[in-house]
């Protein structure tokens, strides 16, 4: 294994455990939160809400987040050629989903393992490809503030917080595609703390492998497919309102799904795990919908976006494990 592959692995054993540990905990207690108030309204109730649920429900919610995620792989597929890679469709969008199988992992562990097939299909090191990563999440960071704050301002719902998530988003989103500014940024940092000088490094690096998206037109075109592609999920949480009989509109309804999605990103937990639970059953409490509602609604949409984002990411991960062996042998024996 080459070193560059090596730096994405864990530093040692305790580390590997401490993070599963947290993991774990983090899970049980989203479960028990969950559950207690599920419980607190009356298991009856809560049963009563799922159960207006059919299959074509399901399925329908299933096929808009996947929607949002083949929208998002053609992003990626986008972004790479951009930048110069040159890889098949096929093999852009078989790292993207492989990549969701590490979405709860700490430290996204998903984009760095989806550098390291890069690394094996095409030789590019992790510090070429990092641009693939930064325009990615600033393309997600766009659509969603844009998407986010036009569905504040028309359905004229009060989300304490919410103006500033969305101006922190589109900052974020503006600064790493500003190659001089961020490798300005990265240069103040260095000079102010005196530390980390190889991470720093590394982002004055990546600030200049970033060259190629900085006309925005790319991003752009990105950030539409993005755009459409979360718009997707937040009217799959609107219709699953509407089927267990909550009296909130489309516009309310991706306000909330968007602010909790970004504010449980902000807590730091991977997948936003916790966080954006506690956001979305307090937002939708302020609405005046009921827990009985507001509490099976949270673990459905969560069921149905992100856990089915991480079980399509183990069912593809090995084929993208495979596909990328299989390329790096044919250019060693070339």
């Amino acid at each position: 294994m080459s070193s560059s592959e090596t730096t994405i692995q864990p530093r040692s054993n305790t580390r590997i455990w401490r993070d599963r540990a947290v993991m774990a905990g983090l899970l049980v207690l989203v479960v028990l939160g969950l559950v207690g108030a599920a419980a607190a309204t009356g298991w009856e109730e809560t049963l009563a809400q799922i159960s207006k649920l059919g299959a074509f429900q399901i399925a329908l919610l299933l096929v808009l987040s996947l929607v949002n995620y083949v929208l998002r792989g053609l992003r990626w597929h986008l972004f790479q050629r951009h930048l110069g890679l040159g890889l098949p469709m096929r093999s852009s969008l078989t790292h993207f989903l492989g990549g969701f199988a590490m979405t709860v992992t700490p430290g996204r562990v998903g984009e760095l393992v989806r550098m390291r097939w890069i690394k094996r299909e095409t030789g590019w090191a992790l510090e070429r490809t990092a641009p693939l990563v930064l325009v990615d999440r600033a393309s997600d960071l766009a659509a969603m503030a844009i998407l986010m704050g036009a569905a504040i301002a028309t359905s004229g719902v009060a989300i304490t917080g919410g103006p500033a998530v969305t101006v922190l988003a589109l900052v974020a989103a503006f600064v790493v595609t500003r190659p001089k500014l961020l490798a300005w940024l990265a240069t103040f940092g260095h000079r102010s703390t005196g530390r980390a000088p190889r991470f720093f490094a590394r982002i004055r690096r990546a600030a200049r492998s970033l060259a190629p998206f900085a006309n925005g037109g790319a991003l752009f075109a990105g950030s539409v497919q993005a755009l459409f592609g979360w718009l997707a999920e937040g009217v799959a949480f609107y219709l699953l309102l509407d089927w267990m009989g909550a009296e909130v509109s489309m516009a309310t309804a991706i306000a909330i799904f968007l602010f909790s999605t970004l504010a449980g990103g902000l807590t730091g937990a991977p997948g936003g795990v916790g966080g954006a639970e506690a956001a979305m059953v307090a937002l939708l409490a302020l609405q005046g919908v009921p827990l009985a509602m507001s509490v099976p609604a949270t673990a459905i949409i969560r069921l149905t976006t992100l856990w089915f984002a991480i079980a399509i990411g183990l069912v593809v991960f090995p084929l993208a494990e495979r596909q990328s062996l299989k390329v790096r042998h044919g250019l060693e024996n070339a």
